[in-house]
C-alpha cells in the first residue's frame, strides 16, 4: 500500500511510521485512515556452486528460525548495495553475479518493499560481521533441501514462501532452479 501524498505522519518509530489522512467514504461521509512505512528491505538467495546458502538465525525476542539474508535498506543506500552489504555482514560471503528475482509490496496498510536477489557464484572472502541482536549459523543446501526449508513453519519469510508455493502450484520450480544456477 503506498502512502497518498495529503497523508500526515503523527508518530516516527525506531523502525515505523503512521500516516494518517482524512478518507471519504461510500456514503459521503469521511473517517480517518493509517498506514504503517517502513524502511525497504533486500534479502539474498546465495548460490554457491549447486548449493544455496541459508541461515539459521535466532534474534532477541523471536526465537530460531531459518530465513535467507537480509535486511533494511540504510538511508541514501539502493536496494543492490543493501544487499550486497547484508551478505557480506551476515555470511562473509560475496558476489559479482546479481539479479533482482522478486519484489513484494502488496502489504495491507503497510508501505513496504521486500526485493529478492539471487547472488550467484558467491565466494567466502571473510567472516560474518553480525549486529549485537543476530547469531547466525550458515548452512550449504540442495535445491531440493531449500524448497523444504522454505516450506517449513519455522521459515521466515511468508511472501517468499507462498511464491515458492504458487511455482510449485504452476509447475514453474524448475525454471526458478534455472534462474538460481545460470
Amino acid at each position: 500500500m503506498k502512502i497518498p501524498k495529503e497523508a500526515k505522519l503523527v508518530f516516527r518509530g525506531q523502525i515505523f511510521d503512521i500516516y494518517q489522512w482524512k478518507q471519504k467514504m461510500f456514503d459521503g461521509s469521511y473517517g480517518t485512515f493509517e498506514c504503517l512505512k517502513r524502511q525497504d528491505n533486500a534479502s539474498v538467495i546465495p548460490v554457491v556452486g549447486n548449493k544455496i546458502l541459508i541461515c539459521e538465525q535466532e534474534q532477541p525476542y523471536t526465537g530460531t528460525f531459518y530465513g535467507i539474508f537480509g535486511g533494511r535498506v540504510e538511508n541514501g543506500e539502493d536496494v543492490l548495495k543493501t544487499a550486497k552489504r547484508e551478505l557480506l555482514e551476515e555470511s562473509g560471503f560475496e558476489s559479482n553475479d546479481w539479479e533482482l528475482i522478486s519484489k513484494y509490496n502488496d502489504f495491507y496498510k503497510l508501505d513496504w518493499t521486500i526485493n529478492v536477489f539471487v547472488a550467484r557464484d558467491c565466494k567466502k572472502v571473510g567472516n560474518p560481521r553480525l549486529d549485537p541482536g543476530e547469531k547466525i549459523e550458515t548452512r550449504l543446501v540442495s535445491f531440493e533441501e531449500f524448497l523444504e526449508i522454505v516450506g517449513s513453519t519455522k521459515f521466515r519469510g511468508k511472501e517468499f514462501a507462498n511464491e515458492i508455493f504458487r511455482m510449485k502450484f504452476e509447475n514453474r520450480l524448475e525454471d526458478f532452479k534455472k534462474k538460481l544456477f545460470k
